[in-house]
């Protein structure tokens, strides 16, 4: 982590607010909370997957099928803290739930870890931060972006591009030559996966990955995308991780679905902590963290007074910070 990245943590630990023997406590890892946690979400899965066999041949099914897909495209959550090997102690189950949870969302693991690290690193930084999301130049843009529609075509390029052993130039600014190789038969493998079950399917007119899977993980992208705008878009694009990260205070539910990324920014500031830890860090970082107060919706309302005008543009000189 750079010195930049640990700015605000030393500055924490200078004026007394954190000590380095709270920090070292909050930066211990355990398989508990992280197994607790997945049991419920099993049972919270098969809940939303009961609700969705209850309701075929309904025009129930879609909500049904919405609501399983946000708590399905929220396995990108726990695959985010598998990057950083901080929801396990035990170091192997955090390399299989994350490519598991890779396989489901469509994320090959071992790629978004590379890619992830650079982002930690450039941070909001234009050129730099390879999961930079601009803000959109207009309303429309910031829609569109929230259909998710780009993001699928994004991801359809990239399977096809490392399917065929190719690397596009802005990869190639955060893989390192001897990964090429990995992600190329990363993506290989998944693609093969997923062509063997839809060839099971179409044999056996088994269609439940459409109905438990496929459809639900396309309904719940755009909540996904929605949450994703919250954490840096809208803030300047500077290195001060005062000023680049929100971190957005919600409800004990969505933080749940969230494995506590709604703080971000403290977060940012020591990815080391794990994800049951957050809370604690948070209190002991008042102050120190650019936190939304109103959530996620507040993180939104502030991204269109941008777009619309009503406040000046925090990607440009001189703008609201």
């Amino acid at each position: 982590m750079s010195a930049e990245v640990l700015t605000p943590i030393t500055q924490a630990l200078n004026d007394g607010a954190l000590t380095r023997r709270e920090l070292k406590a909050l930066m211990q890892r355990s398989d508990g909370p992280a197994l607790w946690r997945l049991g419920v979400w099993a049972l919270a899965l098969l809940g939303t997957g009961s609700l969705i066999w209850l309701s075929l041949g309904t025009w129930l099914v879609w909500p049904a099928m919405f609501l399983h897909g946000i708590l399905m495209v929220h396995h990108f959550a726990l695959q985010h803290e598998c990057v950083h090997y901080t929801p396990f102690k035990t170091r192997w189950l955090n390399d299989v739930m994350g490519n598991l949870c890779g396989f489901i969302i469509a994320l090959p693991h071992q790629f978004f870890r590379y890619e992830h690290c650079d982002h930690h690193t450039h941070t909001q930084l234009k050129g730099k931060d390879p999961e930079l999301i601009e803000l959109p130049i207009s309303v429309w843009r910031y829609l569109w972006y929230i259909s998710s529609v780009p993001y699928w075509w994004a991801k359809i390029k990239e399977f096809t591009r490392h399917s065929l052993g190719r690397i596009a130039p802005h990869e190639a600014e955060f893989l390192p030559k001897e990964a090429y190789a990995t992600v190329f038969w990363e993506a290989r493998i998944m693609l093969a996966l997923y062509a063997a079950i839809v060839l099971f399917c179409a044999v056996t007119g088994w269609w439940a990955p459409v109905w438990y899977w496929w459809l639900p993980v396309l309904l719940g992208e755009p909540v996904m995308r929605w949450i994703r705008l919250t954490e840096h878009v809208g803030r300047p694009n500077v290195r001060d991780m005062r000023e680049n990260t929100r971190t957005n205070l919600i409800s004990a539910p969505l933080a749940f679905l969230s494995w506590n990324m709604n703080y971000h920014a403290e977060h940012h500031y020591a990815a080391s902590v794990p994800f049951h830890a957050l809370p604690k860090l948070h209190k002991k970082l008042d102050g120190y963290v650019y936190v939304e107060p109103r959530g996620y919706l507040g993180a939104h309302l502030d991204i269109l007074a941008q777009l619309t005008g009503r406040q000046p543009r925090s990607d440009r000189p001189g703008g609201q910070t």
